[in-house]
């Protein structure tokens, strides 16, 4: 009989303390709990990002914009960094909750704090030394290289605060507590609004302003994350020796985490190839074009990530308690719920792109480029909600390596050889129309893996009870 023990509130070896909030059997009470505070604060640093671009594109002009696409690729590697240290440290403390080994989350929790320092330091020092060949590998053309270095120069003395935040986001959501995870983003990104305006149109200090609310937005995030440990609300307990680099402790985290760090690192990848051959085919308002799309669709994709973030403390702390047909029943939840929300995102790209690209910017040359290509790029959309639960699945379970390989598929092994091939017989949109390509070569791959994961832990789950 495939009854699992969750469902009669019995825990493997009496372990986690069932007062646990990640312990409740009701799990798609349980996902909604965690999913709604993680998906709206990743929707409100979506469109934090989104009303950045708006007012550069409003007060600065279709060069601002895609100043802002050239730094992008920067901005995705700190923020890789700090999910590599937080996904990681987050897989780990979910599945020793779930264990009940409180040493073993100390622990974890210390070293991710470790690493985060180390982390920012180093891309402080490497963004600030190569700079402007930096922004020009990325795609800056001369044109466009003023404003990707005035936001650039100044975001960068944000990087401790944004690897700190992004990282303990992931650990604070890990011991089950999404609200606090989601006040820290809401902070963020209400400052950011709020300061905007102020520095970009009320100051005068156009891109470099915009630059200026963010650090600062990152900051007040920062500062609310280190006093909710500080109050001692948190159940996570670390000491100064915590601190202390542990090997094992270390390899497995950055394992573990190389799936959102590659994710990452890959979409870094694929933006400066992305504004390489949008610039060569479609020049500066191609560029320009594209860091509008990219905005709208970040707003769309940031609620998905929510999903995944829900999912992964879920399954983690389940597998480790041994409650294996739980932890797929929360994929199977998360799946269904994911793939619907992307498909009412699918439709609103279809029915609404004109409007959607019209509050960026008035440009009518831009508009016209951007809305059917919207519409391209977005074609296969509701198939990322189980690519992404594919992932977090499997990282949940600190599986590393099914994990790195289903977040680089769709975009190195599809995305990369069809943006770079497509074009040459097909011109600009054939960098478009890679998107939904890879969407639909991904989802595929994904399917099978899960299917067969299913079924293994259909036999842990036999093997165990027999055991028992």
């Amino acid at each position: 009989m495939n009854r699992d023990p969750a469902c009669d509130g019995r825990f493997p070896g009496g372990a986690p303390s069932r007062n646990h909030v990640l312990s409740d059997a009701d799990i798609g009470g349980l996902l909604w709990r965690l999913s709604i505070p993680a998906t709206v604060g990743m929707a409100a640093m979506a469109a934090y990002n989104v009303v950045d671009t708006i007012f550069i594109g409003r007060g600065v002009g279709t060069l601002g914009i895609a100043g802002l696409a050239v730094c992008f690729p920067v901005q995705l590697i700190v923020l890789a960094l700090g999910h590599l240290i937080g996904m990681g440290a987050a897989s780990i403390i979910s599945r020793a909750l779930g264990a009940g080994d409180r040493e073993r989350v100390a622990r974890t929790a210390g070293n991710a704090l470790t690493l985060i320092l180390i982390a920012a330091a180093c891309i402080m020092a490497l963004g600030f030394g190569f700079l402007d060949r930096l922004l020009r590998v990325f795609g800056a053309t001369e044109a466009i290289l003023p404003y990707a270095r005035a936001y650039m120069a100044t975001v960068l003395w944000g990087t401790g605060f944004s690897c700190y935040s992004m990282a303990q986001g992931n650990i604070i959501r890990a011991e089950g507590q999404a609200m606090v995870a989601m006040t820290r983003m809401l902070i963020g990104a209400g400052v950011n609004v709020i300061l905007d305006p102020i520095f970009i149109f009320a100051l005068g200090m156009g891109i470099r302003g915009a630059a200026i609310a963010t650090v600062i937005a990152q900051a007040c995030s920062t500062v609310f994350i280190a006093a909710y440990f500080a109050s001692g609300r948190s159940s996570l307990s670390m000491r100064l020796r915590d601190m202390r680099l542990a090997p094992a402790i270390v390899r497995e985290t950055l394992a573990v985490g190389a799936a959102s760090f590659g994710r990452m690192v890959a979409g870094s990848v694929v933006m400066i190839i992305l504004n390489r051959s949008l610039g060569r085919h479609g020049g500066d308002l191609a560029i320009a074009a594209y860091g509008v799309i990219h905005r709208i669709l970040q707003f769309s994709f940031m609620p998905l990530m929510g999903f995944a973030q829900a999912l992964q403390p879920v399954a983690g702390f389940n597998y480790g308690a041994k409650r294996y047909l739980t932890a797929r029943h929360a994929m199977r939840i998360s799946s269904v719920r994911s793939t619907l929300f992307a498909a009412g995102a699918f439709a609103a790209f279809m029915l609404a792109a004109r409007p959607m690209i019209g509050l960026f910017s008035r440009d009518d040359e831009l508009i016209r480029m951007a809305v059917p290509a919207l519409r391209i790029v977005a074609a296969a959309f509701p198939m990322l909600g189980v690519q992404m639960m594919g992932a977090a699945l499997f990282q949940a379970f600190g599986r590393a390596r099914p994990a790195v390989f289903l977040t680089l598929s769709r975009q190195v092994v599809f995305f990369i050889p069809l943006v770079l091939l497509l074009p040459l017989s097909m011109g600009l949109w054939g960098i478009f129309l890679a998107f939904p390509a890879a969407d639909v070569l991904g989802t595929v791959v994904t399917v099978a893996m899960l299917v067969r994961e299913s079924r293994r832990l259909e036999r842990m789950h036999l093997s165990f009870e027999a055991a028992s």
